[in-house]
C-alpha cells in the first residue's frame, strides 16, 4: 500500500503533535507511532515547562541558567530563541486546552528544578507531561486533516538509496520522500510519501538497562538518519537523572527534580547530606554534578541506594503538589510525607541527537526533526531541567513556518520509488537467542558507557557491541522485519554511535565524565562532536 500525504510526522510526543496542528490549518498530515498514540517520553514528563513569566525573572537569566548548565556547548543564538519564545508557547497551549496548576490568584504556579536561579517551572502538578498529551491527541483526533496510524513502525527514511534509476541518484544529493513502515497488526509494510518528513520519535533511555524512558524509547529516529547518512552529534552527552526510584517493581519511575526544588533534600542511608561537599547549590545543583555525586557516595559506601527526604515539608501540601508520586510511592509502601524515599540514578535524555539548524532542518533535505531526537544547540553538554518541553514547542513551530514552501511547492513530484521487497527473506525461528542480545547491550552500556568512563571500558563495549550488531545486521537482511528486530537493529546502531562521540571527546564536560581526560579542555573541545555515514554516500 502507498500513501501519499504533504507531512509525514514519526513520533506522538509533544513535539510531533503541536507541529501537526499547525500543519494541519492548511495541508494534510499523516502521523504514524510504533504504539498506540499516547505511548511517548512526553506522557512520561513530571517537572514542567520552563518559561520566563514572573515578575522577578528574564529572559537574560534563563539564558544565564541554560548556558551554565550547557558547560560551554551551547549555541548561544538557540538559547536566547527558547528563552524568549517559551513563554508565548505556553500561552499556545493553554489556548489548546492544557490545564496548567494555578496559585490562589489565579496565577499561573511556578516551580522551581535544579539549575535555575528562579521559578519559572510551569507545571500540571506532577503529571504536566500527561496533561499536555492529553489535551493535544484531543485536538488532533478531531482535525480532519490529521490521521494518526497507530501501530506503525518506520523502519528506514525512504531516500536516493532506495531508488533503482542510477542516473537520478547521482544528479542529487540525499533527500528524503518519507519512509518505509511496518503495520505490526498486519504484518504489512507500506510506503509513506511525504513532501516533508519530521522526527519526533523521542530518545534512546533503552540503550541503558535502568532508564526513566518509556519501552518506545529506543532511538529509532536517529538510528534511521543516521543510516541514511544525516549528520547526528554530541551523544556522548546522556542525562542520568539523579532520582529514579529505587524499587524491585518500580521500573525506574521517576522522582521529578521539583521535588528537590519544593525542599526534598538528598541523604545517606544513615541520614546524613552529602551535596554540599560536591555543590554551593546543594540538592538542587544540576543534574550532570548530582548523578555524579549519588554515584561516588554509593561507590564509596557499597549502599545500592541514597535517600531523598520530603519529611521535613507539610504533608498535606507535599500530597497537593506532588499527587502522583505519592500515590506511585505509597502502592510500594513509601508513605513519602513519613520516610525516606530509596533512589538511584537513571538514563533519562538524550542532550545530542540528529543534527538540526535553527528551523529544523536536518542534513537530508525535506528532514527535519524536533524534540529529544534532535541536537539543536539548546542543551549543549547537560541540559537545564525542564528546558526539553520548550524546546519541543519552539522547534517544531519553527519547523512549520519553514517548510511551508516546501509542501507548497506545486511541481514537486516523488520519483518512482520500488516497494519494499522481502524476496528471499523467511519468517525467523531464532527469535529467542537474538532476544539475549538487546539484555546484553543494555547491560554492557551500563556497565561501562554509564554516569563515569574510562577509555578502556569504552573500547571493550564497543568490540563487543560490535559483534552483536553485525551480527543483527545479518540477521535483519534475511528475515521478514518485525518490530521487536527492528527496535534490536536501532538499538545497536545508537549503542554504537554513543560510545565511538565518547571515545571521540577527549576530555570530560557536563553530563561525559572519562576518567583517563578528568579536565576540561576548551582549547581543543569547545566544540560539538559531529558523526556522518560516510558509507550512506556510495551511492554517488
Amino acid at each position: 500500500m502507498e500513501i501519499t500525504t504533504d507531512y509525514l510526522v514519526i513520533g506522538t510526543g509533544i513535539a510531533g503533535l503541536s507541529f501537526a496542528l499547525e500543519a494541519a490549518q492548511q495541508n494534510e498530515v499523516a502521523i504514524i507511532t510504533k504504539k498506540a498514540d499516547s505511548d511517548s517520553n512526553t506522557n512520561r514528563a513530571q517537572g514542567g515547562i520552563a518559561a520566563v513569566l514572573a515578575s522577578d525573572d528574564s529572559t537574560t537569566l534563563h539564558v544565564e541558567d541554560t548556558l551554565q548548565a550547557g558547560a560551554g556547548l551551547c549555541n548561544a543564538e538557540v538559547v536566547k530563541l527558547v528563552a524568549r519564545e517559551a513563554s508565548a508557547m505556553v500561552s499556545k497551549l493553554i489556548n489548546w486546552g492544557v490545564e496548567f496548576t494555578k496559585s490562589q490568584n489565579g496565577t499561573l504556579a511556578l516551580g522551581r528544578e535544579g539549575g535555575h536561579s528562579k521559578n519559572r517551572i510551569v507545571h500540571a502538578a506532577d503529571l504536566t507531561g500527561a496533561a499536555i498529551e492529553e489535551a493535544l491527541l484531543g485536538r488532533v483526533k478531531a482535525n480532519k486533516n490529521i490521521i494518526i496510524y497507530e501501530n506503525h513502525f518506520a523502519i528506514d527514511l525512504i531516500t536516493e538509496h532506495h531508488l533503482f534509476d542510477v542516473k537520478e541518484k547521482r544528479s542529487r544529493r540525499i533527500t528524503c520522500w518519507g519512509a518505509y513502515v511496518l503495520d505490526t497488526i498486519q504484518t504489512e509494510v507500506h510506503k509513506f510519501l511525504a513532501k516533508v518528513t519530521l522526527l519526533t520519535t523521542g530518545g534512546a533511555g533503552r540503550s541503558y538497562l535502568h532508564t526513566t524512558n518509556p519501552p518506545i524509547a529506543t532511538g529509532d529516529g536517529l538510528a534511521m538518519a543516521f543510516r541514511a547518512g544525516g549528520e547526528v552529534a554530541n551523544l556522548e552527552f546522556t542525562q542520568f537523572h539523579p532520582t529514579a526510584l529505587y524499587h524491585p517493581d518500580g521500573d525506574c519511575f521517576l522522582i521529578t527534580e521539583s521535588l528537590r526544588g519544593y525542599g526534598a533534600v538528598l541523604r545517606t542511608k544513615d541520614g546524613k547530606t552529602f551535596m554540599e561537599k560536591y555543590h554551593p547549590m546543594k540538592s538542587l545543583a544540576p543534574r550532570d554534578i548530582v548523578a555524579r555525586a549519588i554515584d561516588r557516595e554509593l561507590k564509596l559506601s557499597g549502599d545500592e541506594c541514597v535517600y531523598l527526604d520530603v519529611t521535613q515539608m507539610d504533608p498535606d501540601k507535599t500530597k497537593e503538589e506532588f499527587p502522583n508520586i505519592y500515590k506511585k510511592c505509597k502502592s510500594f509502601g513509601i508513605d513519602i510525607t513519613k520516610i525516606f524515599i530509596p533512589v538511584v540514578p537513571a538514563a533519562h535524555y538524550m542532550c545530542g541527537g540528529v543534527k538540526t539548524d535553527i528551523h529544523g532542518k536536518t542534513s537530508i533535505k525535506n528532514l527535519y526533526a524536533s524534540g529529544e531526537v534532535a541536537c539543536t544547540g539548546l542543551h549543549g553538554a547537560n541540559r537545564l531541567a525542564s528546558n526539553s518541553l520548550s524546546e519541543a514547542l519552539v522547534f517544531s513551530h519553527r519547523t512549520y513556518q519553514d517548510s511551508l514552501n516546501v509542501v507548497q511547492n506545486n511541481i514537486f513530484t516523488f520519483p518512482n520509488i520500488p516497494d519494499w521487497n522481502e524476496e528471499d527473506t523467511f519468517n525467523a525461528e531464532e527469535w529467542i537467542i537474538l532476544s539475549h542480545d538487546r539484555q546484553e547491550i543494555q547491560r554492557l552500556m551500563w556497565d561501562y558507557v554509564g554516569i563515569v568512563r574510562s577509555d578502556y571500558r569504552l573500547k571493550k563495549a564497543q568490540r563487543r557491541i560490535r559483534l552483536i550488531a553485525n551480527e543483527i545486521e545479518e540477521f535483519y537482511k534475511r528475515t521478514k522485519v518485525t518490530g521487536d528486530l527492528i527496535e534490536l537493529r536501532n538499538i545497536a546502531t545508537v549503542a554504537l554511535l554513543i560510545i565511538r562521540s565518547a571515545l571521540m571527546r577527549k576530555e570530560s564536560r557536563g553530563l561525559h565524565f572519562n576518567t583517563d581526560y578528568p579536565q576540561l579542555d576548551d582549547s581543543n573541545w569547545l566544540k560539538d562532536t559531529v558523526i556522518r555515514n560516510e558509507a550512506s554516500l556510495n551511492y554517488r
